[in-house]
Formats: structure tokens, sequence, C-alpha cells
């Protein structure tokens, strides 16, 4: 049942969307002259996949998560892209192919092995990874794995359709802070 919300809200979203995506990345292409981001990150069943978003730090960035990037690496369009969520717009398309849902964990990268652990005990790779969920709306990231890895438990255990839209509707009104960045 998600995934038939997931493939209408996405094609819908890509399409009627797509005059952002393309002013957006052509803002970013002035800002980094690489404005698609690709990283691995691992998916539902613990399998790889390629998460595209729109980038928000320099390109010489090093392949950490957020929090262990340094402020100074997010580009003045980066923090917009942030504030306003606009760089996971292109996650869309990773909805689209069913590599994540619109709505579930936020997907890790490889390298986060506690927090890997943590989601793995808890059958959390049963789900495929969302753009938000219940963790992102009450503001809880990766710099807090366990406790992440416990709220993630709680969705995937719990979600219904009544939660999917609010989780939804909770993030596209700002609610939630994102992942925190260290500080420069």
């Amino acid at each position: 049942m998600f995934r038939f919300f997931d493939i209408v809200f996405s094609l819908f979203g890509l399409v009627v969307g797509s005059p952002l995506l393309l002013v957006l990345a052509v803002i970013g292409w002035f800002d980094t002259r690489s404005p698609i981001f690709r990283q691995e990150r691992v998916g539902r069943d613990q399998k790889p996949f390629t998460l595209v978003k729109f980038r928000t730090m320099r390109p010489d960035t090093a392949s950490v998560a957020t929090h262990l990037a340094s402020a100074s690496s997010i580009t003045p369009f980066g923090r917009f892209l942030r504030r306003t969520k606009l760089d996971e717009l292109p996650q869309l398309w990773n909805v689209l192919k069913g590599e994540m849902s619109l709505v579930g964990p936020r997907p890790c990268l490889p390298n986060q092995e506690e927090l890997i652990a943590a989601r793995e005990k808890r059958g959390v790779f049963s789900m495929r990874p969302g753009i938000t969920g219940l963790a992102q709306v009450n503001g809880i990231d990766m710099s807090d794995p366990i406790r992440l890895a416990e709220m993630d438990e709680v969705m995937v255990k719990n979600l219904t359709l009544k939660d999917y839209f609010r989780y939804l509707v909770l993030t596209v009104t700002g609610k939630g802070s994102g992942d925190r960045v260290r500080p420069s």
C-alpha cells in the first residue's frame, strides 16, 4: 500500500517539480560546478544503493556522516537547500526506482557500523529507507545512533497509513531540524 503512494507522489513530484529541480540544479552548478551529489547508502535488507541529492557541501568534502563534517564545508546555497529541505528532492528518483520510500528510516552510510548494528538488531532493515520518518520529525539524527535505531524500530513496527501521511505533512511544514553539522 505504501509503495503505491510512493510511486504516485514521487512521479508527481518529479514531473510537477521539474522546473524547480532544473532551477536548483543550475544554481547549484554555479555554486559548486557539481550540483548533484551521489553517495552509496545502505538500503532495505542492507543492500547498497546510490542515493542522489542536491550538493550542499564543497565537492572536496570527505564522504562522512553529516554530523562528522565541518560546518565550513557547507556552501551558502547549500545552507539554503538544507534549511528548506530542498536538497532532498532528487531522492524522489530513488523512491520511484523502489530503492527508497517517502517514509522510512533515513539511509545510512556503509561505514556507520554502530548504527548498522543497532538497526540490524532491531529489524529496521526490513523496511525501505525513507526521505523522512518518525526520527526526523522529532529531530533525532545519526549523531545518536542508538536512539535513532530505537526510534526507527518503533516506526517500522507501527507505521500506519495515517502516520505515513502525518510524517510527510510534518516534514513539508518544517518539523524536524535535519542532520546536525559539526561546528567549524
